[in-house]
């Protein structure tokens, strides 16, 4: 270990702690010690706080223990004439130092100094600061990443679109070198943290005196203008685990190693380097990840607590290279070697960057060169399989004018029609393969693409078509990435771009009928209809115990993967994360218990899952890793289920928040009555089928109303009560659920005369399986007398309660007559048997 770097980072902790103190000290005496901290929309309170020491802090006296903890972690700084291994002390002064710095933010927040505010500056998406625009706020740095942006980031850093993250502290030596910087990072789709300064000057003001774009669309994100702010990426890696992990708060060993080989990031430093810079370095060290330096400072080759080189020097000055371009190339470069980063780069022809990285990025009106789709054109996409004699591989046509001669703003009709062939292209793959021009096309930067099908909206920025993007360049991209990532199903693609109004009519209205064929055999593709359903593991990177059973009436719970994905990605790659699941013998056609999905999740949860029911969120349901759209949850006092969008920040009728719930929905676990799902899986005739289905929902967020309006209005109909989604309660009217309960009262909602919901899941495989309703000839005697008192159905309550959750071949001859409870004279004490069967599922809930 570097004497130098040890002396500094020691030093560096010292004083940072010692202002943390000062700051926590001033501020009990100004604003009480009851005074609330809170990290916005994060169920995790302080993070790196609360995954080290497993101490939620929530008001400003409960900072006082995690400084205590940091002072103990420090050391005098080391003497001139003494020389020892001085890897502890540092890596106790890196963690000391995090243990500071959040509490600082923490401090911050309470006196409104946090997000930074930066005039001026309007970023791409970024956390939501309600208070911030009401106290004539006027730009803002994004501080904390939220919960709802990790998890919306997730399935992207799974499935290896986001490789890893890069925080960036300080400044680099010139706005040009920022830039390029930056560029080489998001061309690499890498996610950019950004913090620090130079001698007051920060990256940040670099990135907007160039006009580069920051925020959550851009996949950059400015914490703040100096080192303290860095602290959020190393909160936004303890989430990780956390949230994909399954890790618990003071699990810290766990945490660390799961960052050091599950999450690929980085510290890249720019400019000199302070004291505070090499504590705060020697806290990135704990968690597996390398610091690398454009500036000269001692290096740590050997691996260890990395899995490579912890500190590499790699001055600016002295890259081989002409220009700052191919000097950020290399220092890029440098830095996913040292880190041992996966990339995968797909050339693609176009005159501007290229990246999934781009993806997301809004083009607004005013910097709109020309939209295709939208209010004033009509733009579609098609894609279809022909024969391989029908296809000229790599011919792509414009057929019809271009938008050159278009007004700067305006809008015409447009077609893609992509045509493919291959030995082992099939007809179902054409939807899974035709959803993709979303991603391609928006992997373009100055592209934004929304929607599909006939409905399918384009925008063109005008620095693209200055930079010479035209038509002829869809067809470039959708050419490349189709063989790039398709190229064991596609052999030939060849592709249209249809201008042309008479081209363009003829071939929409080919498409439509396309559309509404797929639309009938996508309805008759029914679990029934298949022996065979896929698993998804993708997510196990992160959550290791997780298990994704994809069937055609289920799609995976990241919403991004349904049965036809998963059956194209396995025949493209065999040994891939999606692999066949034979159904195997049916033991419960209505919770959907298959012997070959509960040996699936046997194998590949690790042991952790013996039985997934398909159908039911009650009892056994599908297990989640973190990524999931929304999470439903039972309401024992509404016997109905809420569903809670993701996008959701606000207070639920169960009385926790979205990122809350998560915690419970989430990291593998298998928790009777909460889930995690995919929010067009709420359209499904499978939906909780065996709990009584989707008129079961009596709360849902206002957010998947309004998005999913249509589907959801359909799915109103085919359940026969038209004004259903009327009937559910949202956030807008209902947080309690006092008042949840009145709600459905006043509206009459159909969940008031289904029964218990724990019943309902149950009672059909009682009625329904023949064994045990003969296995026991001697049962009738039990129940000789036809009437009953009281003081007998009270002793049949524990009875009644423990048959619940077991399956119908219990061999003891009480459960069949408890079933009969329902008969019981009038008088009975039934709302006590209904209280005892609620309780069985739910017991785990409620204590949590």
């Amino acid at each position: 270990m570097s004497k130098y770097i040890a002396t500094r980072a020691i030093r560096g902790a010292n004083a940072i702690v010692a202002e943390a103190d000062a700051m926590l000290k001033k501020a009990i005496a100004e604003k009480g010690a009851e005074t609330p901290v809170v990290f916005p929309n994060t169920a995790y309170f302080l993070p790196v706080t609360y995954g080290m020491l497993n101490h939620k802090v929530q008001t400003l006296g409960d900072l006082e223990f995690s400084l205590a903890h940091a002072k103990r972690l420090l050391h005098p700084i080391p003497e001139n004439n003494l020389w020892v291994p001085y890897l502890g002390e540092t890596l106790d002064s890196g963690q000391a130092t995090l243990l500071a710095t959040e509490a600082i933010e923490g401090i911050r927040f309470v006196y409104g100094e946090q997000p930074e505010p930066y005039p001026g500056l309007e970023l791409a998406g970024s956390t939501d600061y309600p208070d911030f625009a009401s106290q004539g706020g006027d730009g803002h740095l994004n501080g904390p990443i939220d919960d709802i942006q990790l998890r919306s980031w997730g399935i992207q850093l799974v499935d290896g679109r986001m490789p890893g993250f890069a925080a960036i502290i300080g400044a680099a030596r010139t706005n040009e070198a920022a830039v390029s910087i930056v560029r080489e990072l998001r061309k690499r789709n890498i996610l950019i943290f950004l913090s620090g300064n130079v001698n007051g000057r920060c990256i940040i003001d670099q990135l907007r005196e160039e006009g580069v774009e920051m925020g959550y669309d851009t996949y950059i994100v400015p914490f703040g203008t100096d080192t303290i702010s860095a602290i959020y990426a190393a909160g936004f890696a303890t989430r990780s685990a956390l949230t994909f992990g399954g890790m618990k708060g003071g699990q810290w060993r766990e945490i660390l190693l799961y960052n050091k080989f599950r999450v690929f990031a980085f510290a890249l430093v720019l400019g000199e380097l302070d004291d505070l810079k090499y504590a705060a370095g020697a806290g990135v060290l704990s968690y597996g990840f390398p610091a690398i330096a454009d500036t000269i400072v001692p290096e740590i080759l050997p691996t260890g607590v990395t899995r490579y080189e912890h500190i590499v020097s790699m001055p600016w000055n002295e890259i081989d290279a002409e220009t700052d371009e191919e000097r950020a190339a290399k220092l890029v470069q440098r830095c996913i070697e040292v880190r041992g980063v996966k990339v995968k780069i797909t050339e693609v022809p176009v005159p501007v960057a290229y990246g999934s990285a781009f993806e997301g990025e809004v083009v607004r009106r005013a910097d709109m060169r020309i939209e295709f789709g939208g209010k004033h054109s009509r733009a579609f996409e098609y894609l279809r399989m022909v024969d391989m004699d029908e296809v000229e591989d790599h011919k792509i046509e414009v057929l019809g004018p271009g938008f050159e001669d278009v007004e700067v703003g305006g809008a015409m009709d447009l077609g893609i029609l992509v045509e493919v062939a291959g030995r082992k292209m099939q007809e179902d793959f054409e939807p899974v393969l035709e959803r993709q021009i979303h991603y391609f096309v928006n992997a373009a930067s100055g592209l934004q693409h929304m929607g599909q099908r006939d409905i399918t909206w384009i925008r063109i920025s005008k620095t693209a078509a200055d930079k010479g993007f035209n038509l002829h360049h869809f067809g470039d991209i959708l050419y490349a990435r189709l063989h790039a990532d398709f190229g064991a199903i596609v052999d030939k693609v060849q592709v249209k771009i249809i201008t042309d109004p008479e081209l363009h009519a003829e071939w929409l209205e080919k498409a439509r009928a396309a559309y509404e064929f797929r639309n009938q055999r996508l309805a008759d593709l029914t679990d029934e209809a298949v022996d065979t359903f896929y698993d998804c593991t993708l997510c196990q990177s992160f959550a290791p115990t997780h298990v994704c059973i994809v069937s055609p009436q289920r799609l995976g719970l990241c919403g991004a993967y349904n049965w036809l994905d998963c059956k194209a990605s396995y025949e493209i790659n065999p040994t891939g994360p999606n692999q066949p699941v034979p159904k195997g013998e049916c033991i419960d056609p209505v919770k959907g218990y298959f012997t070959g999905v509960n040996k699936t999740a046997v194998k590949n949860s690790q042991g952790t899952v013996q039985e997934v029911a398909m159908y039911s969120i009650m009892e056994n349901p599908m297990t989640a890793c973190g990524c999931f759209e929304c999470i439903v949850m039972y309401i024992p006092e509404a016997e109905g289920v809420m569903v809670v969008s993701r996008e959701d920040p606000s207070m639920t009728p169960a009385g926790m928040t979205f990122s809350t719930l998560a915690g419970m929905a989430g990291g593998g676990l298998q928790t009777p009555g909460v889930m995690g799902v995919g929010k067009f899986y709420l359209t499904s005739p499978r939906f909780i089928s065996a709990d009584g289905g989707f008129k079961r929902v009596v709360w849902m967020s206002s957010f998947l109303k309004e998005s999913m309006a249509e589907e959801l209005k359909a799915v109103a109909e085919r359940e026969g009560v038209p004004d259903l989604i009327d009937r559910i309660a949202d956030e807008r009217r209902v947080t309690t659920v006092d008042e949840l309960v009145d709600w459905l009262e006043e509206v009459k909602h159909p969940v008031l005369e289904m029964g218990v919901m724990q019943a309902a899941s149950g009672a059909p495989e009682v009625a329904e399986a023949p064994p045990p309703a003969v296995e026991k000839p001697e049962a009738p005697p039990e129940v000789e007398e036809p009437e009953v008192e009281v003081e007998e159905a009270e002793e049949l309550e524990p009875a009644v309660a423990e048959v619940k959750p077991a399956p119908p071949a219990r061999p003891e001859p009480a459960p069949a007559p408890a079933v009969a409870v329902p008969e019981l004279p009038e008088g009975a004490d039934t709302e006590a048997i209904v209280q005892a069967t609620a309780e069985v599922g739910l017991g785990s809930i409620r204590r949590a």
